[in-house]
Formats: structure tokens, sequence, C-alpha cells
């Protein structure tokens, strides 16, 4: 069913739930994987991404995407990059360790995201900002400390570590370009495709480790349930509904990958997080509810 051209704070708000519970099963979809493992799971998810958004973005553009995608400017590439970054990072860390872990990583991207828009375009931060900062950090060290003194390898988390630095390396380069546009007026880029170039790039980088593919129907029906599902459609559905909701809210809402993603791995596969897991996520979550449900404060007063 298309999305409206214009759509009610409620209903954009329902279809932002929607958003974080589709990204919430990579997970517990990956846990029921028989024959791929490792490189071959990102292979066949970074694949059937990009093929379900050639397709998509195809029938939304016309040619002129086609066009686009020929001659991309510098910032699709690199922006192409970091999804690929994103994409390979996230697979194969939950190859590594277990889904809670990975989804406590990927929630303070919002805070280095902030600490890069700090850091490169001089945005000023508030104190509450820096105070989510600190917490958040000692949350993740908190988590990391344990699981050294219990023995846990660090390898998983470590490699999830590459996702939110990723992610808010992307989010400062649109900023960026943002900033640019408005100073001189000129038309941006297309980034739509970067999320298509990033897929085809992970599936690129990853086929060599891969072979000899060894994935049977049932995973590539599972990698293909990803690929479609828990990336291509919300990254599209998110793109529509930053033009109805604040960046606050967003991130506010999106904080439910978190607990749908354990909640799912912990139902669908009994894979049950570490005390560590919960209490340094608790505070990385309690960290990023203060900071967003504090900025969202002025814009339900206007």
């Amino acid at each position: 069913m298309p999305i409206p051209s214009r759509l009610t704070h409620r209903r954009a708000v329902l279809l932002m739930i929607l958003v974080t519970l589709m990204w919430s099963i990579a997970g517990v979809v990956t846990r029921h994987v028989e024959a791929a493992r490792g490189f071959e799971v990102t292979f066949w998810r970074s694949l059937c991404n990009a093929i379900a958004l050639f397709a998509i973005l195809g029938v939304m553009r016309g040619p002129s995407f086609l066009r686009g995608l020929a001659a991309p400017r510098w910032p699709v590439w690199v922006s192409g990059l970091c999804w690929a970054t994103m994409f390979t990072a996230f697979m194969m860390a939950l190859t590594l360790t277990t889904v809670a872990n990975v989804l406590v990583m990927l929630a303070v991207g919002p805070l280095i995201t902030a600490f890069f828009a700090r850091l490169f375009l001089r945005h000023r931060l508030p104190a509450r900002t820096w105070a989510a900062i600190a917490l958040g950090g000692a949350g993740i060290g908190w988590m990391f400390g344990q699981e050294t003194l219990a023995g846990v390898s660090l390898t998983g988390s470590l490699v999830a570590c590459a996702v939110p630095f990723a992610s808010a390396t992307n989010y400062t380069l649109l900023q960026s370009i943002a900033g640019a546009r408005s100073g001189d007026g000129a038309k941006p880029p297309d980034m739509l495709p970067a999320i298509l170039i990033g897929g085809l790039i992970s599936a690129f980088l990853t086929l060599p480790f891969a072979w000899p593919l060894q994935a049977s129907l049932h995973d590539i029906a599972l990698m293909a349930l990803l690929g479609v599902v828990q990336l291509a459609l919300p990254c599209l559905l998110l793109v529509r509904l930053s033009r109805e909701l604040p960046a606050a809210e967003i991130a506010l809402i999106g904080l439910l990958e978190v607990p749908f993603g354990v909640a799912w791995a912990w139902i669908g596969a009994s894979e049950q997080p570490s005390l560590a897991t919960l209490t340094g996520g608790g505070l990385v979550i309690a960290a990023l509810l203060l900071n967003e449900v504090l900025a969202l404060r002025p814009f339900r007063g206007r």
C-alpha cells in the first residue's frame, strides 16, 4: 500500500515503530541459519538487499535513478562505503557474539554522532548531551570490563563497534552536505543510491571469504527476508518519515530496536542476555532516553 503524501503525527509514529520492529528481527532470524556462517551470511544478506533496492528505487525514480547510479558523486561513494561497513560489521558481529551485545553497541550511535557533529561540524552540544555521552561510555566500559573479567571473548563486540562509528560518519557527511546546500543553493546529490552501493560493496568484498558457498535454500530464504524486510524497506521508510518527525523523536522511537531485538532472540532462539550486558545496556539506554526526551520537550512545547 503506498504511503500518503501527508501523514498525521500518530500514523508517522506508528510507521516508525514498524521500522524498529523490522530492524529488530536480524538477530533471531540469523540464529536459525543452517549452513551459512560468517562472511557467507553477510554476502547473501547484502546481495538480497542490493537486488531489492535496485528494483524498488528503479520503480520509484525511473530512468533518472539509473542515470544517477551510473555516475554518482563523491559523497554518494563515501556514504556507500559507510553503509557497506555497517552491513558487513553488523552481520559479522551477530555471528561472533550475542544479539544483546550487538544491539547495545549499536545504541551508542546517536551519542557518537553528536560527538562527531561537535568535532567536525562545530555544532554546539548542550550539557545534557555531554552527560549522556559520559553515561553511555560508562555503560559500554562496564559491559566490556565485566566480560573481560568473566573470560568472554570481546571480538564480536569490537566488530560491532564499527557500526555506530560508520553510522556517525555517514550522518555527519549528510549534515555537512545539507549545510553546504543551504549556504550556496546548489542541488545536493541524491543519497538514496548510496544504500544500494553499500549493499553491492559489502556483497563484493565478502564473496571471496564466503567461497565456496554452502548456504541451503532455507538459509538463502532467511537472508532474502533480512535483505528486503530488515534492510531495504525500513531504510526507505525512514527516509520518508524524516520529513514528518523531528530527529529527536525518530532517535527516541529507534531505541525500541534494542528491547525488541533482545526479546526476539530470547523468545525465538533462547538467547538470554548476560547481567553485564543488561547493566551496561541499561546505562546506555538511560543516557539516550534522558537526552532525547529533553531534546523533544521544546518541540512538544511548540
